[in-house]
């Protein structure tokens, strides 16, 4: 599951795209995050290795999707091919990986990812923004996922659905895939 994470220039770009879009200062926006002013400087220079966690909490703080972080320019036909994708993030402490495969337009407000998941440590996510609803397909393997205060296991194409705007985890019971829909209301 080694591979390369999202260009940093890409992230890099969005951040300052969207922080400037929300008219905040680089102490505020950091502040928001809880993160420190040192580190999304140096991501905005296009320098670090951020992780799943320090993104989504960016993303939280600008009030977008995680996908507008991390996604380049879209072209009108595109490909991923099976085990590549220059979107491919990684947990800070769960062996998870997440694979943006698509976004929706600012209109549509969705995101498609592939997750792999590996028993071991589980992926603890935060809240996304207000209204995220997260849509959920097994493909293959067990997981137990869903609000950090109800989970539910799921098999091979098991479908669950559940508010993204609160705490949730992601737990391999057994080495998984899945397919996520994220919708933002």
């Amino acid at each position: 599951m080694d591979q390369p994470a999202p260009p940093l220039a890409v992230i890099a770009a969005a951040l300052r795209r969207e922080r400037e879009r929300a008219g905040l200062s680089l102490a505020e926006l950091a502040r928001r995050a809880r993160l420190a002013k040192s580190t999304l400087s140096q991501l905005e220079a296009g320098n670090g290795n951020p992780s799943i966690e320090t993104l989504w909490a960016l993303g939280v703080a600008l009030g977008v999707p995680f996908s507008r972080l991390v996604e380049p320019e879209p072209t009108r036909v595109r490909v991923i091919r099976a085990g590549e994708g220059a979107t491919r993030l990684r947990a800070d402490r769960a062996d998870f990986v997440a694979t943006l495969l698509a976004t929706g337009s600012p209109h549509v407000r969705r995101d498609l990812y592939l997750m792999e998941l590996e028993p071991g440590e589980p992926r603890e996510a935060e809240a996304h923004i207000p209204g995220t609803v997260e849509h959920l397909v097994v493909g293959a393997g067990r997981i137990r996922t869903g609000p950090v205060e109800e989970p539910v296991e799921a098999g091979p194409g098991d479908y669950v659905s559940f508010p993204g705007d609160v705490p949730h985890r992601y737990e391999a019971l057994e080495r998984a895939w899945a397919v996520l829909v994220m919708e933002h209301r």
